[in-house]
């Protein structure tokens, strides 16, 4: 079976590689349970440490080479394709600054001469990942996990196979020991024979609710540890007393960043009944007049390609069957006529709740909006899907905010901001989002054996 690499703005097959067969697979991750004793016990973290920032340089010095990558293989614009780069970076350097100290051996106070919690590495890791944020993804899992003194094996995302390899190479260039980062040239149907590899512990997948749904299954046999980042459907609350320029400005950024091929994009807009006329003609008028489809590479282009014509179908597909039960296009909803996977903005309203548009993620540039009567009946229409990633809510109360905020069953809520990640915060859901925390302290001690150690 063959990977291929194909460039979603014009159709061009880049590159085609061929996938590992299962002996060359069993080798590589057997190896990579011989090279975790070395790197957990006999490098230092503070060696580990060092190879991380080492990490950040080669990215940044290699950003463009990086970022045009990125843009080439799955699409998205060049400005934000150099930003993923850029935040990569942040990763690494943010855990070869605080890892030694989020690590570090915790006292605890007991009739013990000495009591405290260890956070000790479990071994390799395998990370499925997806392609949407084909560089920060990986190095969001890495870059603690890597720190922590665990291993790190890599099966992307298959429509990505030079980005993986490109990463790998990035780890190479860094100093990093053979083994400790390694790509997987494999398929998805391999990725069962390396869970249940005797050398790998732990799995973390960031990618749809299906596939979380098997990969965990396959690991809870193996009582291996998973950490699943899947699915969201992200609300996004306005209240009638929001200041409109800014809601707008967010719902632009909010919904399209990455041509809406993100988990925590903005996808359903619960706005004040009041307001919600104003809402949408000033939303319509800022889509129409922001977004230029032309070449990803191109500075002067907004409007870039989704990643693959499937992605394109399965979402168009979603808006035509919401509007068959009686939603209304305002905006958008057809596939432009050019080359490459170019979706028009959409913006749906009169949307229920049995149709797709409500309870599917729409996973690229089509925005729902939906009234609500009153904040306890936006934050209800919020809590009413089976996702719970992010969400935002818009207003100048921001004790209502707030109160709201610790109410909606989300892994994280941001007030008068659109949602995203940071590493110094942690980063997961709930519901069918997913479970485990990503970044932050809590991110790098998920794949540690929190180990209580007691004497007397």
């Amino acid at each position: 079976m063959a990977m291929q690499s194909v460039n979603p703005a014009n159709g061009e097959l880049l590159a085609t590689f061929e996938t590992w067969d299962q002996d060359t697979l069993d080798e590589v991750v057997t190896q990579a349970g011989y090279a975790f004793s070395d790197w957990s016990k006999l490098t230092p973290i503070e060696d580990r440490c060092a190879l991380v920032r080492r990490v950040a340089q080669v990215l940044r010095d290699d950003s463009d080479l990086l970022a045009e990558l990125i843009t080439l293989e799955m699409g998205k614009t060049l400005a934000e394709a150099e930003a993923e780069i850029e935040k990569s970076a942040w990763v690494c350097e943010f855990y070869a600054d605080k890892g030694p100290e989020f690590l570090a051996d915790e006292l605890i106070e007991t009739d013990a001469s000495k009591s405290y919690v260890a956070y000790l590495p479990l071994g390799p890791v395998l990370a499925v990942m997806p392609w949407n944020f084909p560089f920060w993804q990986v190095f969001r899992f890495a870059a603690p996990a890597l720190v922590a003194g665990n291993i790190a094996l890599l099966k992307h995302a298959s429509n990505v196979p030079q980005c993986a390899l490109a990463i790998e190479e990035v780890f190479r260039k860094a100093g990093f020991p053979e083994y400790i980062f390694t790509t997987l040239m494999i398929s998805a149907s391999q990725v069962e024979s390396v869970i249940r590899h005797p050398a790998v512990r732990a799995v973390t997948l960031t990618g749809s609710e299906p596939a979380g749904r098997k990969v965990a299954a396959i690991a809870g046999s193996e009582l291996k540890k998973t950490v699943l980042e899947l699915g969201g459907s992200d609300a996004f609350i306005v209240l009638d007393d929001a200041k409109m320029d800014e809601v707008i400005q967010g719902a632009v950024k909010g919904r399209f960043i990455n041509m809406g091929q993100s988990c925590i994009a903005a996808k359903r807009f619960i706005v004040d009944q009041f307001i919600a006329e104003t809402f949408v003609e000033r939303f319509k008028e800022a889509i129409e007049s922001h977004f230029v489809a032309g070449d990803p590479l191109d500075e002067k282009t907004t409007l870039a390609p989704m990643a693959r014509q499937d992605l394109l179908d399965e979402l168009h597909d979603q808006v035509m069957r919401s509007v068959e039960m009686g939603a209304k296009i305002v905006t958008g909803g057809y596939q432009l006529d050019r080359p490459g996977c170019y979706y028009a903005p959409t913006i749906l309203t009169d949307v229920t709740s049995n149709m797709p548009a409500y309870k599917e993620e729409l996973f690229g540039p089509v925005a729902v909006v939906l009234k609500a009567t009153e904040p306890a009946h936006a934050l209800g229409i919020a809590n009413s899907v089976d996702f719970g990633l992010g969400g935002s809510i818009w207003t100048g109360d921001l004790a209502t905010a707030e109160a709201m905020a610790r109410g909606m069953e989300s892994g994280a809520t941001y007030v008068n901001s659109t949602t995203f990640s940071d590493p110094r915060m942690p980063f997961g859901g709930v519901k069918n989002s997913g479970y485990g925390r990503e970044l932050s302290s809590q991110g790098i001690r998920e794949f540690t054996n929190i180990k209580s150690i007691w004497i007397k």
